[in-house]
């Protein structure tokens, strides 16, 4: 069984991979609009070319970054379910008659 610190390093290595997940969807659709703006403005020319390698390179990042992601979530499958600590009763505070 993993410690206590190990499960919350795990939690956040899975929202670190999620958010960079995002950011590099994000990139890739950015360099991809930008290298079809310069391919419709200029085809074949140099800043077409620099914007189609760095969609390539986004695009290799989000296919890494969701492959591990699918990995670790996968691994963690096994692992019971973290809940939130049970809430307390509330205390009554009326007043007696």
């Amino acid at each position: 069984m993993t410690s206590e610190n190990d499960h919350a390093e795990s939690v956040r290595a899975l929202r670190q991979l999620r958010r960079m997940r995002t950011f590099y969807a994000g990139g890739a659709v950015l360099w991809a609009v930008s290298a079809a703006s310069a391919g419709w403005d200029d085809p074949g020319s140099r800043q077409m070319w620099v914007s189609v390698v760095f969609v390539v390179v986004f695009a290799a990042l989000l296919a890494m970054t969701s492959l591990w992601l699918r990995r670790q979530q996968a691994d963690h499958s096994a692992e019971p379910a973290h809940h939130a600590a049970p809430r307390r009763t509330a205390w009554s505070r009326h007043a007696s008659a």
